[in-house]
C-alpha cells in the first residue's frame, strides 16, 4: 500500500517523487507518443495530484524532471518537428460539484470578484481525440502540428490538409492565425474503420481515440486520407489580431471561418448552471455520435482570461469536468497472473465478454492480492479490497474510459462453494519465490536473471552507461539478440564469440553490422571481462541495490569472494527462511553475518533482504556465478594515504560535539577508513562520544579498540 503523503520521510519522499516521475513519464508516453494507453485517466489523474502534494510537502526535493512542470511527451521519431508559438496547455480536472464550485471561487478570489458579481462561463463537450493546432498565414494553411509535450510537436500537415472539416483557406481572416482543436473519429465511421481492418486481417482499434490518434499520425498521408477523420475548432494560439472580446464571440467567428464548431456549446452565469449543464450533456452522451469524456468550462470575458493567466502546465481560466466511467455487470471465470517486466506479480481477471462503453471486455486488472482479499497481508481489513472469488459476478468499468477495472461484487449472486482466490508465492514464468516487502502491496519475483518476464528488462540494465557499459551493445542490440535467441541471461554475452565460432561471421553478415562493427563488439565484449565490484553488482540489477548502494557494499567487503561468503552464511539462517519481514528481522537479530550487512552505513533490512533473496535463489545464483566465473572482478581503490585509520572498519557512536556526524564519516572515508553503522567482530575502532549505549557496551565486549572524539581528533592529527 502507498504510505499516506503526510506520513512521507525525506528519503521516502524522493524515492517517491522519483517512482512517480518514472510512471507519469511512461504513460505520456503510451498515451500522446504511442497511441496505446496504459493506465487510465482517473488513475493518471491520482498520480499527478499525488506528486503534487509531495512535492508541496517538500518543495526541495522538486525533481528536473518533474511532472508537474511538462505536458504530454516528446514527438516521436519520423515526423519533424514543431515548436508551438505559444505553449500547448492541458487543463485542470473537476470531478465533482465541490470541485466545480472550487474552480469558481478561486477565479473570483483570484480577480477580487464577490459572490454576487457576474462572471460569465462558456460549457462545451471535452472531445476525446488528438490536439491538433493549425496555423494560418494571410488565410492559407502552412502548418499543422500535433501537441506533443506542449513546447514541440510533430508535423503532421501533409495528413491535416486530407481532412475535408479542415479547410485550406479561409477568408477574412487575420494575417495570422493558429487554430486549435480535436481530430476525432465518430463512432459509425469508427465500426466501420474496424470492419474494414478485421476482413483485411490487420488489428482492429481499440476506441475512436486511438483510431484517430493512429490515423493522423500517419506517415503515409494516403493512409490518413483513408481515414475518417473530423475536426472541431475551440481555441486558438498565436493570432495577429484578436478574434473576439469573449470565448463565445470567437467561437462564433471560427465557425464563419468555415470551421467546424461543437453545436452544444453554451454560456452559464455560476457553478449551479455549469453543474446543470454538465448533467444534460452528460445525458445525451449515449446518443452523440462522437466520443466525449466530459465538459470543460471556460472564463468567457477574453481581458479576463488574460489576468487569470496560467500557472505551469495548465490555465487558470479553464477546468476539464469528468464523467465517471461506465459500468456492466459479468462473471468472473478465472484469475491469472501475469509477470511485468519488473518483476511485479499483476492478477488479471479473465470475464464472460462484456461490453462497457463500446467496448468489449473480457479482461480486466485486479490490481494486487489484497484487492483480491479484502484485506492486507497483516490480516486487517483495506477499504479498496473487493474480497473477489472465481465464479463471482462483478461489476466491471472502464477507468477513465480505457482501462477496464472491477468496481464492484454481488455477494447475493455468489456460487455455493466459492473460495478465498490464493495469491501464489511462486513466480508462475520461472519459479522463483514471489515475495512481498513489508509495507508495499505488490508480490515480485526474485529470479531477475533467470525468469522469461523479465530477461529484456535485466539485459537492458546490464548494459547500460553505470553497469558494463559494452561499447556497440545497447539496449538495441541487447533486445534483438534475445529475440533471436542469442542471449538469454548476462553470461551469454561473454559466450557470444565463442558460442558462434569466431563469431564474426555470423555477426557480420546481420542488417546492420561489418566485419569491422563485429570485431569492434567482441573486441569491447572482452575488454569487460574486468570490471570493479561496484559495476558488477548495480549490473546484477538486484533492487534497491542501485550505483551508491553497490559502491557503498563494495567499499565494505573489498572483493566478490568476503561479499558471497558474508551473504551466504546470511542466507543459511533458518530464520532468513521462516515467518513475514518483523519476524525475520527478530529472529536474525543475533545473527553475525547478517548485523555485519545490515551494519554497514546506508545498508538497511529492505535491501539486505532482497541483495540475500536474490544471491539465495538456486537458478539465480546459478547465473549469477556462470558469469562471476568469466570475469576479473577488481576490488575498489581506496583513498591513497598514510594516516593510522587507513583500511579500518570505524563505528561512531553517541553525540559528537566538534563536528556533525555527517563531516565525521567524510573524513574518515577521505583518510581511507570504511565507516559501518554497527558494531561485530570486524570492526577496528569504535569513536563514542556522549550518550553512546549499545553500540559501546558490544564493542567493550568484544574488545574493540574505543576512543572518545578527542581521542579520535588526537589519532587522525592533520592527516
Amino acid at each position: 500500500m502507498e504510505i499516506s503523503v503526510e506520513h512521507l520521510t525525506r528519503e521516502t519522499a524522493e524515492t517517491e517523487l522519483a517512482r512517480l516521475a518514472d510512471l507519469i513519464g511512461r504513460a505520456d508516453i503510451a498515451y500522446h507518443r504511442e497511441d496505446a494507453p496504459e493506465i487510465s485517466d482517473a488513475e493518471y489523474d491520482r498520480l499527478k495530484r499525488r506528486n503534487a502534494a509531495i512535492e508541496a510537502r517538500f518543495p526541495d526535493l522538486v525533481r528536473r524532471d518533474s511532472p508537474s512542470a511538462h505536458i504530454g511527451a516528446r514527438p516521436a521519431e519520423g515526423f519533424a518537428k514543431v515548436r508551438h508559438r505559444q505553449r500547448m496547455m492541458s487543463l485542470g480536472n473537476a470531478f465533482s460539484a465541490e470541485d466545480v464550485a472550487g474552480f469558481d471561487a478561486g477565479v473570483r478570489r483570484y480577480l477580487g470578484l464577490g459572490a454576487g458579481d457576474a462572471l460569465a462561463y462558456t460549457v462545451e463537450p471535452k472531445i476525446d481525440g488528438l490536439s491538433l493546432a493549425l496555423r494560418y498565414e494571410s488565410g492559407h494553411l502552412v502548418e499543422a502540428a500535433t501537441r506533443g509535450d506542449g513546447s514541440v510537436g510533430e508535423d503532421v500537415t501533409a495528413n491535416a490538409r486530407t481532412i475535408a472539416d479542415i479547410p485550406a483557406r479561409i477568408k477574412d481572416a487575420p494575417a495570422v492565425l493558429e487554430i486549435r482543436g480535436e481530430v476525432y473519429m465518430t463512432k459509425p465511421d469508427f465500426a466501420a474503420l474496424n470492419a474494414r481492418q478485421e476482413r483485411a486481417g490487420a488489428r482492429a482499434f481499440a476506441n475512436p481515440r486511438n483510431a484517430a490518434a493512429g490515423s493522423l499520425r500517419q506517415l503515409d498521408p494516403g493512409v490518413t486520407a483513408a481515414r475518417p477523420l473530423r475536426f472541431f475548432a475551440y481555441a486558438w494560439g498565436e493570432v495577429s489580431e484578436p478574434l473576439a472580446p469573449t470565448q463565445a464571440g470567437a467561437i462564433e467567428r471560427l465557425a464563419r471561418f468555415g470551421f467546424q464548431t461543437n453545436p452544444l456549446t453554451s454560456l452559464c452565469d455560476g457553478p449551479e448552471c455549469l453543474i446543470a449543464r454538465y448533467h444534460a450533456i452528460e445525458e445525451q452522451r449515449a446518443t452523440l455520435d462522437y466520443d466525449i469524456d466530459g465538459v470543460v468550462y471556460k472564463v468567457n470575458d477574453l481581458v479576463l482570461q488574460g489576468r487569470l493567466g496560467y500557472r505551469s502546465t495548465t490555465p487558470r481560466w479553464a477546468i476539464a469536468h469528468k464523467f465517471p466511467a461506465e459500468l456492466a455487470w459479468t462473471r468472473l471465470e478465472s484469475i491469472g497472473i501475469r509477470v511485468g517486466r519488473t518483476g511485479a506479480l499483476s492478477p488479471v481477471a479473465r470475464l464472460t465478454p462484456v461490453t462497457v462503453g463500446g467496448v468489449v471486455v473480457s479482461n480486466a486488472t485486479l490490481h494486487n492480492e489484497d484487492y483480491i482479499a479484502g484485506r492486507n497481508a497483516s490480516g486487517g481489513e483495506i477499504r479498496e479490497g473487493k474480497d473477489i472469488r472465481v465464479g463471482d459476478w462483478v461489476q466491471v468499468y472502464r477507468a477513465g474510459d480505457v482501462i477496464p477495472k472491477i468496481n464492484d461484487v454481488d455477494l447475493a449472486r455468489r456460487p455455493e462453494g466459492a473460495v478465498p482466490y490464493e495469491f501464489p508465492t511462486r513466480c508462475p514464468d520461472c519459479g522463483s519465490a514471489a515475495i512481498r516487502e513489508e509495507g508495499d502491496s505488490v508480490r515480485r519475483c526474485t529470479g531477475g536473471l533467470i525468469c522469461p518476464a523479465q530477461q529484456v528488462e535485466v539485459l537492458r540494465h546490464f548494459v547500460s552507461r553505470a553497469a558494463f557499459d559494452i561499447e556497440g551493445l545497447g539496449e538495441k542490440q541487447v533486445e534483438q539478440f534475445h529475440a533471436d535467441g542469442w542471449i538469454r541471461e548476462p553470461a551469454d554475452i561473454f559466450t557470444l564469440e565463442d558460442r558462434y565460432g569466431s563469431g564474426l561471421q555470423q555477426l557480420r553478415n546481420r542488417e546492420g553490422w561489418g566485419e569491422k562493427s563485429a570485431a569492434n563488439l567482441f573486441a569491447a565484449i572482452r575488454a569487460r571481462r574486468t570490471i570493479p565490484l561496484a559495476r558488477l553488482l548495480f549490473a546484477l540489477g538486484i533492487r534497491h541495490v542501485g550505483e551508491v548502494a553497490s559502491a557503498v557494499l563494495a567499499r565494505h567487503f573489498m572483493t566478490w569472494e568476503a561479499l558471497t561468503d558474508t551473504v551466504d552464511r546470511a542466507a543459511a539462517e533458518p530464520a532468513f527462511r521462516a515467518g513475514n519481514a518483523r519476524e525475520r528481522r527478530a529472529a536474525l537479530a543475533e545473527s553475525p553475518a547478517w548485523a555485519e550487512i545490515t551494519g554497514i552505513e546506508g545498508i538497511g533490512d529492505v535491501l539486505a533482504t532482497s541483495l540475500v533473496t536474490a544471491f539465495s535463489q538456486e537458478r539465480e545464483r546459478q547465473s549469477i556465478d556462470r558469469l562471476a566465473g568469466m570475469l576479473e572482478i577488481t576490488s575498489p581503490e581506496l583513498p591513497k594515504s598514510d594516516s593510522p585509520v587507513q583500511g579500518l572498519t570505524v563505528v561512531f557512536t553517541g553525540t559528537l560535539e566538534k563536528m556533525t556526524r555527517a563531516e565525521a564519516k567524510a573524513r574518515a572515508e577521505a583518510l581511507g577508513a570504511k565507516v559501518a553503522g554497527s558494531v561485530s567482530a570486524r570492526t577496528d575502532l569504535v569513536v563514542a562520544g556522549p550518550g553512546a549505549g549499545s553500540k559501546l557496551a558490544k564493542a567493550e565486549a568484544l574488545g574493540v579498540r574505543t576512543l572518545d572524539e578527542d581521542g579520535w581528533l588526537s589519532l587522525i592529527g592533520s592527516a
